[in-house]
């Protein structure tokens, strides 16, 4: 899918809400529910690894409960897409899901006496990747370059590689920054929040910001281009 600059703008903008949140879950996720990512399975893989190899503070369960409620969560939106033609609704679908579960995650968070062990940790940890298995089923349907929302590797690749210091011409550095910075802030604002409140706070703000976001962009015209005919 091609993002054709100012006009396309409210999309980019759109999923940089996304990459955002994505930061602030995984903050809550590592730090609140013990060592585990429920936004980026690439490093879930990773400390799936560790936790096989027997080092200390990783779960097996916990990873394998993350990557398993990823995987249906992408099994379902596939089924989902091939159900439904347009774009647009499916993307509005996929962010009132995954704002919803987010938002049952903290109201989860705020009635459990805690989110680091027991039934709590679990149920959160499911809901979440849950969620986020939804949503990337659906940003890699729009297949926006550089955006994936929850990894940053090719991102910062294209970013150094096509930078002047690398002979490029720094071909669409503002899309690549922003998602950086995106993902920053968000790891940096949900760990800020989850320290001083618990979980329950920062996953309120990242569902609502989830939520917002899809019904802001349901309103632009842009929202409308993401299916040629409409």
């Amino acid at each position: 899918m091609a993002v054709r600059g100012d006009a396309d703008r409210p999309l980019l903008s759109a999923l940089a809400a996304l990459t955002l949140v994505s930061g602030v879950v995984d903050a809550v996720s590592y730090l609140g529910l013990g060592h585990v990512f429920t936004a980026n399975m690439t490093g879930n893989v990773v400390l799936l690894g560790f936790a096989a190899a027997g080092a200390p503070g990783f779960s097996i369960a916990a990873s394998i409960a993350s990557i398993g409620a990823f995987v249906v969560g992408a099994i379902a939106a596939g089924r989902l897409v091939r159900g439904v033609v347009r774009r647009r609704t499916l993307l509005l679908s996929a962010l009132a899901i995954e704002g919803g579960l987010t938002g049952a995650a903290a109201v989860v968070a705020w009635t459990a006496t805690s989110v680091a062990s027991g039934w709590a940790r679990y149920v959160l940890i499911v809901m979440l990747a849950l969620g986020m298995g939804v949503r990337n089923s659906m940003i890699r349907r729009l297949a926006v370059p550089d955006v994936t929302t929850t990894v940053l590797t090719m991102t910062l690749t294209g970013l150094a590689a096509d930078s002047s210091l690398a002979g490029g011409d720094n071909a669409r550095f503002g899309r690549r920054a922003s998602a950086v910075a995106a993902m920053f802030v968000g790891a940096f604002g949900g760990a800020f929040l989850y320290l001083r409140h618990g979980a329950a706070l920062p996953l309120a703000a990242g569902g609502l910001l989830v939520l917002v976001t899809a019904a802001v962009f349901g309103r632009t015209r842009a929202s409308h281009r993401l299916d040629p005919a409409s």
